[in-house]
């Protein structure tokens, strides 16, 4: 199926995301699979990142659901620390992939990221059409979200390319009708666009 839209994941695919070391201690040793699933499984990161609570209480909760070893406002400090900038290569794939196809993208993030990071690194810049959860209200791999992205795109979800380094959220997008693939870093992001016919092998 020709792709006429390609809905890109920020952290993790064009965005570099530090936090998992500190997650993993935080959460006593879980290997990565599981910290991720229980962390986009979490109460509290859900709220968080649909809008419906502040960093404070969201600290709070973390620090208490998740017992971790540490105080609130430390948790808070490492985490308005995650996202450390764009990967090497991502802005320019996303430009020409833009000079192909339209571009968007889908991200479960929150009003700590957005507004220290977010504008800093360019990302409105890179994309014209953007759906953070904090401000639709909904967060993957919620099949809501992906419902929400799809009508507000007017584009068949099925000629929507979307990348994300998340197998969760790939799975709900697969689920959502969307043409998805799991994307860890630009270079993967690149080789599936490649694959998928939107950009030409170099």
């Amino acid at each position: 199926m020709p792709i006429d839209l390609v809905l890109f994941d920020l952290g993790g695919v064009v965005v570099e995301l530090g936090g998992l070391d500190d997650m993993a201690a935080f959460a006593r040793g879980v290997d990565e699979e599981a910290l991720w699933r229980r962390w986009l499984a979490c109460p509290w990161v859900r709220r968080f990142e649909r809008g419906e609570c502040g960093p404070d209480e969201f600290g709070r909760g973390m620090v208490e659901a998740w017992s971790m070893p540490v105080s609130p406002e430390t948790f808070l400090e490492a985490f308005a620390r995650w996202p450390k900038g764009l990967l090497p290569g991502a802005a320019e794939l996303v430009r020409e992939v833009g000079g192909q196809r339209p571009v968007a993208c889908l991200s479960n993030t929150n009003v700590l990221h957005a507004e220290r990071l977010w504008g800093r690194l360019g990302v409105h810049e890179l994309f014209p059409r953007r759906f953070f959860s904090h401000e639709i209200g909904i967060v993957k791999p919620d099949p809501e979200a992906f419902a929400h992205t799809i009508q507000a795109l007017d584009c068949a979800a099925d000629r929507i390319l979307f990348l994300d380094d998340n197998q969760i959220n790939v799975d709900g997008a697969r689920a959502a009708g969307l043409e998805a693939e799991r994307a860890r870093g630009v270079a993967e992001a690149r080789a599936i666009l490649v694959d998928r016919g939107v950009l030409e092998r170099a």
